[in-house]
């Protein structure tokens, strides 16, 4: 299923009351990032419409629903929002903390994804939802305390790991090699001639196994990098350098486009973030 096809239909919304550790730990603020998953336990802000590269998973750490509007159709609530990879969205809470999961579409086989990862929209899965709760309630302890090498991040939060994507072995070394660098100016016909494919069958190999084009991935993952710099002190020019951009004009208008945000809010609003990587 397409992820057009699979947005626009609204689930059912069963609210749960918070747990005790959600509860006591609203206003904490954490982030993990692997080079296949992300974990944001943070501010939305006022985030216009985005674009993530991956799997998008929000959650609301209180009970209270969470809004979301996909691609400018009307609004619609729920705990629990999933979103496909490459599907504009729009998501708003009264609470201004959320928890946001990222899985990467590459990493991961579409079909054998839990069901509720399978829909677009708000979904009815209540013991997801207090199981990242309680995730985030498990790695606020662990913070600052600890790095987080001794968490798996799907069984953490899924309960089991994700079954992973079979890519062709040279679409998989070009994958490998942008998630390595994604500042580097890597072109696609760079790749292409360094797997011994021609241009266009590069091209057409590459979206038919990853499900994403070239040109949107690289774009993705060096939107993506900008995670790993949130907690610097470096100027906006100098991250825009450091992340791949050419110049900080370009920087701030790819940005907005992935997040809804510019890179100024981003950085502002992650001032008391713990990051782990």
């Amino acid at each position: 299923m397409s992820p057009s096809s699979q947005c626009g239909g609204k689930g059912n919304l069963v609210t749960r009351q918070p747990t005790d550790a959600a509860r006591s730990n609203q206003g904490e603020r954490l982030m993990w990032i692997t080079t296949q998953r992300v974990f944001y336990a943070g501010l939305l802000g006022a985030a216009s419409e985005r674009s993530l590269g991956g799997h998008g998973v929000y959650v609301s750490p209180t009970g209270a629903p969470l809004r979301i509007r996909i691609g400018g159709s009307a609004w619609q609530s729920g705990e629990l929002l999933v979103v496909p990879p490459q599907v504009p969205h729009q998501v708003a809470t009264d609470h201004r903390l959320i928890l946001n999961l990222l899985v990467e579409s590459e990493s991961v086989d579409p079909a054998l994804l839990p069901g509720f990862l399978q829909h677009c929209g708000p979904v009815d899965a209540p013991l997801f939802v207090r199981r990242v709760r309680d995730a985030h309630a498990r790695l606020l302890e662990a913070s600052g305390r600890e790095s987080f090498d001794g968490f798996d991040f799907d069984t953490l939060f899924f309960g089991h790991p994700l079954a992973p994507r079979a890519l062709d072995a040279r679409i998989r070394a070009v994958v490998d090699r942008i998630n390595a660098d994604p500042a580097a100016p890597t072109s696609a016909e760079e790749c292409a001639a360094a797997v011994k494919l021609s241009f266009s069958r590069f091209l057409h190999l590459f979206k038919q196994e990853t499900g994403v084009p070239f040109r949107a991935f690289r774009a993705w993952k060096r939107a993506r990098s900008l995670l790993r710099h949130v907690r610097q002190t470096a100027t906006l020019t100098d991250i825009a350098l450091d992340t791949g951009y050419p110049d900080s004009t370009h920087f701030s208008h790819s940005i907005r486009q992935v997040y809804g945000l510019r890179p100024s809010d981003i950085l502002a609003g992650s001032r008391r973030l713990a990051v782990h990587q």
